[in-house]
């Protein structure tokens, strides 16, 4: 293989990344991105913060459920995001750690280009819960009381686990020294509590499954958790794109009460009734005509087939780029035997890192959105190609080699009529497992605001909703069966084409 040939390769794959994450027409975006996080409440304040822009004739787009503070906060820096509800416990004691010095929040937020925005109203702090037939059999109210009873199972959070403000700082401060402690998704902690498989879990303090699940909140009576009052973040940068964008958030501006919120949240969790129709409801209440912001219904016909095309541009521009990388790659790794073990290694390390810290760690690079996903889709889709390819052109029996070389004919000519052709079947097989695990790793893209199948089954998880999940989870397991039914027939077809080809080639010659 050539230099030439593998820089060329390196190219077009950066202009293939280049061309899928642009934005259509080049210029700046002009409509005012909401964003919110993986967690109910999020999602329904992102919501109402749309549908208020909207209803004030300012054009916005909500980017729902992005996973943790840290992935909004860093869109929101990036420019990905324009506004986004937080929590001031966070930000003093997460995002903006290590940079008080007395100063005000406003102050230090905007030495990061962002303001702050009106506060809503209400506090959602973090809280202990357990199950109350367990908490009353033990005696348990308050949080100190936890240490008394080594035996409790613990299932936090992962960002709880995490945030120097919760587990960390609740473990040092009451000295729970517990070695039960499991990191969950926020809403299967719930369920873990009913099933009896944890006895104690994060909540939020408005959290509606507080009363739907009967469970008792613990007293932090050593006052570990700081005030989480609700604020919205904006860029300071959208006054000069969104003039009035400013004075339609401030009609927020304190008008959410804590027993609203938690009325929304049962709204969403319990009743299983849409954000979107949540968001209506609470404007009215506050006197405004949300009728023409509210986006038309959306049949499942029309939400499968938008995720398929989603999911689809994930997984074939991150494994096209794959294969055009992967190949020279593996031609690399063995022809020079030295170079390739350490191309192999590199690659190996990629595998090993897990999908969503991959996709995490893209954010500050490239920002939300398809960008990210596709990068990291592409390093993960890598291994199975460059092992392949290698594997397949070391392992031409040497007789067939022999042959080859007898020939005469330029390495580069003897690697592309003979030793390829030869080596096609692993390759192929490498590319189909690579297929297979874009299609089910891409679902993790949602996390990122890229959309596909990941994203009803975010939802679906949220909401302790089976159909979303599965509406979702089925048409990417179709879609990964066929990917593997595709490579397959292109295997056999490839095969039965090239079994005289190093022949064809040496007339040719």
């Amino acid at each position: 293989m050539k230099r030439a040939s593998l820089a060329g390769a390196l190219v077009a794959v950066g202009l293939t990344l280049a061309t899928a994450t642009a934005r259509a027409d080049g210029s700046p975006r002009r409509e005012v991105v909401v964003g919110s996080k993986k967690f109910t409440e999020s999602v329904v304040l992102g919501e109402i913060v749309t549908r208020i822009l909207t209803a004030s004739a300012i054009p916005a787009t909500h980017r729902a459920e992005l996973g943790g503070s840290r992935v909004l906060w860093d869109a929101l820096l990036h420019g990905d995001v324009d506004v986004y509800a937080e929590y001031t416990g966070t930000l003093t004691r997460e995002i903006l750690r290590g940079e008080s010095d007395g100063r005000g929040l406003a102050a230090q937020l905007s030495e990061h280009g962002v303001s702050l925005g009106p506060a809503l109203g209400f506090e959602d702090t973090y809280a202990l819960g357990m199950p109350r037939a367990v908490a009353e059999r033990l005696g348990i109210t308050q949080a100190s009381q936890l240490t008394a009873h080594p035996e409790l199972r613990y299932g936090f959070s992962h960002e709880f686990m995490d945030r120097a403000d919760a587990w960390p700082a609740l473990r040092s401060r009451y000295g729970i020294a517990s070695s039960h402690v499991t990191g969950l998704d926020h809403d299967l902690a719930y369920r873990g509590l009913t099933h009896g498989d944890i006895d104690v879990t994060d909540l939020y303090s408005t959290d509606a499954e507080i009363r739907a699940y009967d469970l008792t909140v613990l007293r932090d009576d050593r006052r570990v958790f700081p005030e989480y009052q609700a604020v919205l973040l904006t860029r300071s940068d959208l006054t000069s794109r969104a003039p009035r964008a400013r004075e339609a958030l401030g009609v927020l501006e304190g008008r959410i009460s804590a027993e609203d919120m938690v009325a929304m949240n049962a709204e969403a969790k319990v009743e299983k009734i849409s954000p979107g129709v949540i968001a209506e409801r609470f404007l009215r209440k506050l006197g405004i005509d949300p009728s023409h912001a509210a986006a038309p219904e959306v049949g499942l016909a029309s939400r499968v087939g938008q995720r398929t095309r989603e999911h689809l541009f994930l997984v074939l521009v991150s494994l096209s780029a794959a294969i055009a990388v992967g190949i020279p790659l593996g031609i690399v790794a063995a022809t020079w035997r030295g170079l390739g073990r350490f191309v192999l290694a590199v690659v190996g390390v990629v595998q090993t890192l897990p999908s969503l810290a991959l996709l995490v760690l893209m954010i500050p690079l490239l920002g939300i959105g398809t960008a990210p996903a596709c990068a990291a889709l592409f390093l993960y889709s890598l291994l199975p190609i460059v092992q392949n390819t290698c594997a397949g052109l070391v392992g031409i029996p040497d007789d067939l080699r022999d042959s080859a070389l007898a020939l005469g004919l330029p390495a580069g000519t003897r690697m592309r009529l003979i030793d390829l052709p030869l080596a096609s079947g692993s390759i192929l097989a490498g590319i189909k497992t690579s297929a297979v695990i874009n299609v089910g790793t891409a679902t993790l893209g949602a996390l990122v605001g890229a959309g596909g199948y990941g994203q009803p089954i975010l939802a679906g998880i949220r909401l302790d909703d089976t159909r979303l999940i599965l509406e979702g989870a089925l048409p990417a397991a179709l879609m990964a069966l066929a990917a593997q039914g595709s490579f397959a027939w292109i295997e056999r077809r490839w095969m039965r084409a090239n079994r005289t080809a190093p022949a064809t080639g040496s007339r040719s010659e």
